[in-house]
C-alpha cells in the first residue's frame, strides 16, 4: 500500500487550500491530513479556518482537534500522529492528502526534525526582552554571524524563529542548520511515492481574499470564539492564544485596542504572514507551483493533478 501515491498540497494562508484539497480528494478517493498548527487546538475553530461539519463528513479529516489550548503540541507529535493517519489511510486503499500551511510540520514529515535542546525559557524570555529594546534586526544580524545558513532563510521581522535558532545554537554549541542536515540525513522518510504541489494566486488577489476571510471570521463570531476561550480559563499567553486573530481580538478584549484597528492590524499581521509562507514555500525546491485564480479550482487544474496521481500510481503498481 505504500506504492499509493501520498499528495501535499501548500501555499499561503487564503489561497484556497481547504477547497482545492476537497475536490481533489473526491476525485481519487483521498483523505485530507492537516498540516496547521493551530487547527490541532480544540476550540480554535473560527480564528484557524477549520474545515466545516459539513465538510469533515463529505471527506474524512486527520489532524484535527487533537489537543487543548493548554495542552503542549510540538512538531514531533505531528510527525508522530501525521504518519500514523497516513499509514491508516493507505491500507483502506485510500489517497493521503497532507494540506496545509505549517511550513515547519510538512518539512519535519519528510525531512525529520534536529536534536536540538528542548525549550530554554530564562534565555528564550532574555532574547525576547532584548528584541524589544533594540529590535528583531539586531537579533538577526547576531544570528547571521553564527549561523549565517539560518539567516538567510528567515525574514527579519519573523522574531519567533529568529529567537528559536539563537537559542539552539547558545544552549547546543552548534548552529540549527547543522542539526538539522544531521537530522536530514539519519530521517526514515514516509514510504512511498510523493507529489508535492503548492497553490500560487496573485498577490493582489490573495490580499483581496485575505481582507475578506477576517471580514467573515469577524462575521461567524471569532470575538465570541476567543471570549469563551477566556472565559473557560485560559490564559491569553498561551502559545495557541498568541496566534494571529487571537491575539488581536485579546488585545480588543483587555481594552488594549479598539474594535476596528484590530480588525485593521489582523488583516494587516495575517498579509505579512501570508508573505513568510510564501518565503519559506519557496525555498522547497520539490514544490511544483501551481497558479490558481477565482473562489472553486478550475476543472482543468484539477484534471491535471489527477493525470499525475495516475501516472504516478501506474509506475509504482
Amino acid at each position: 500500500m505504500s506504492a499509493l501515491p501520498l499528495i501535499v498540497l501548500v501555499g499561503p494562508t487564503a489561497t484556497g487550500k481547504s477547497s482545492f484539497a476537497l475536490a481533489l480528494a473526491q476525485r481519487v478517493g483521498g483523505e485530507i491530513v492537516a498540516a496547521d498548527s493551530m487547527q490541532v487546538y480544540r476550540g480554535l475553530d473560527i480564528g484557524t479556518a477549520k474545515p466545516s461539519a459539513d465538510d469533515r463528513c463529505r471527506i474524512p479529516h486527520h489532524l484535527l482537534d487533537i489537543v487543548d489550548p493548554d495542552q503542549p503540541f510540538t512538531a514531533a507529535d505531528y510527525v508522530r500522529l501525521a504518519s500514523a493517519a497516513i499509514v491508516e489511510i493507505r491500507a483502506r486503499g485510500r489517497l493521503p492528502i497532507v494540506v496545509g500551511g505549517t511550513g515547519l510540520y510538512v518539512r519535519a514529515l519528510f525531512h525529520g526534525l534536529c536534536d536540538g535542546p528542548g525549550e530554554m525559557a530564562p534565555l528564550r524570555e532574555t532574547l525576547h526582552q532584548e528584541a524589544s529594546q533594540v529590535g528583531s534586526a539586531v537579533l538577526h544580524r547576531r544570528l547571521e554571524a553564527i549561523d549565517p545558513e539560518s539567516a538567510a532563510a528567515i525574514h527579519p521581522n519573523d522574531l519567533f524563529r529568529i529567537v528559536r535558532a539563537l537559542e539552539v545554537a547558545i544552549a547546543s554549541g552548534r548552529p540549527i542548520s547543522a542539526l538539522r542536515l544531521e537530522a536530514r540525513r539519519n530521517h526514515r522518510p514516509v514510504p512511498g511515492p510523493v507529489l508535492r504541489f503548492g497553490l500560487d494566486r496573485n498577490r493582489q488577489e490573495l490580499y483581496q481574499r485575505i481582507e475578506a476571510r477576517v471580514e467573515a471570521m469577524m462575521d461567524q463570531g471569532l470575538l465570541r470564539e476567543v471570549r469563551n476561550l477566556l472565559d473557560q480559563g485560559y490564559c491569553g499567553t498561551l502559545r495557541p492564544l498568541r496566534a494571529i486573530g487571537y491575539r488581536h481580538m485579546i488585545g480588543h478584549l483587555t481594552g488594549q485596542i479598539g474594535l476596528d484597528d484590530a480588525v485593521a492590524t489582523l488583516k494587516r499581521d495575517t498579509r505579512r504572514y501570508a508573505k513568510r509562507q510564501l518565503t519559506w514555500f519557496r525555498h522547497q525546491d520539490e514544490i511544483e507551483w501551481l497558479p490558481v485564480e477565482g473562489s472553486t479550482p478550475t476543472e482543468r487544474l484539477l484534471r491535471l493533478l489527477v493525470e499525475r496521481i495516475e501516472a504516478t500510481w501506474s509506475r509504482t503498481a
